[in-house]
């Protein structure tokens, strides 16, 4: 790859990062904190590629005499042509490896598809994880839940309480999760989903919750699911699903913060 290329590249990447960056787009791919990263990120990279630009097109438009090697001269009492000595071992320094250009794959993914938030394909293929709380191993257990009804709650608090909580808080209660929707491997059967990342898409993995009483809704469609826990003796273990009856399935737009 040659140099002025590869300070294209490094403009073109700083750019990508900051067209996401610059727009919710980034959320897609990391967490909110994330942002002012990766605005430096493509800061840096932008001013590296347009200094390396403006180098090179300096160097370009140098004189010819110190730009191109000298012009051979018979050598003295030898009648031999003296020219700039060759680079020692015959090797080009001024290109990278050809692995560079598979910098280029990720830039034209934003700017020409902008891949979006993992969804119903990534959490069919995830285990669902209910890791076991502090709360659920001391004396003072849970604290007791809000007001409301219906109870909006978290697909992370609704699967705590509904796994761990040995005093099933969420019986006869009417709560509401908001997710988007995963097909089930058999037939009907559905899931009201949110992934969760620590860091970025890379670490991602599924909250779901089984959903009984309505219709699956398309697959990714976003939805607010109102309804009462459903006890399957899905209970004390990181791997179970919980179930959920529902009365209403309404439709949302995709929120700003896809992950959870």
């Amino acid at each position: 790859m040659r140099r002025d290329v590869q300070a294209v590249l490094l403009i073109l990447i700083g750019g990508a990062l900051l067209r996401i960056s610059l727009t919710d787009m980034y959320l897609r791919y990391v967490k909110d904190g994330l942002r002012p990263a990766l605005l430096a990120a493509g800061a840096i990279l932008l001013a590296v590629g347009l200094i390396s630009a403006v180098r090179d097109g300096i160097q370009r438009r140098a004189p010819e005499s110190a730009a191109e090697p000298a012009h051979a001269h018979p050598a003295e009492g030898t009648g031999e042509p003296v020219g700039e000595p060759a680079e020692a071992g015959g090797h080009d320094h001024s290109t990278g490896p050809r692995a560079a250009w598979l910098l280029c794959l990720p830039v034209l993914a934003l700017f020409l598809i902008a891949p979006p938030a993992l969804g119903s394909y990534t959490a069919a293929r995830s285990d669902n994880v209910v890791a076991k709380p502090a709360a659920a191993s001391n004396d003072a257990g849970f604290p007791p839940l809000p007001a409301g009804d219906p109870l909006p709650m978290s697909l992370a608090d609704f699967l705590i309480r509904s796994v761990w909580d040995t005093t099933a808080p969420l019986k006869d209660r009417n709560v509401q999760l908001t997710g988007f929707v995963t097909p089930g491997k058999a037939p009907g059967t559905w899931y009201v989903t949110r992934m969760v990342i620590s860091c970025c898409a890379a670490d991602a993995f599924a909250r779901k919750i089984e959903v009984h009483g309505v219709a699956a809704p398309p697959a990714d469609s976003w939805v607010t699911v109102t309804g009462r826990w459903l006890p399957n003796g899905q209970t004390q273990a990181d791997d179970a699903m919980p179930a959920l009856t529902a009365t209403a399935v309404v439709p949302i737009p995709t929120p700003r913060e896809p992950y959870e």
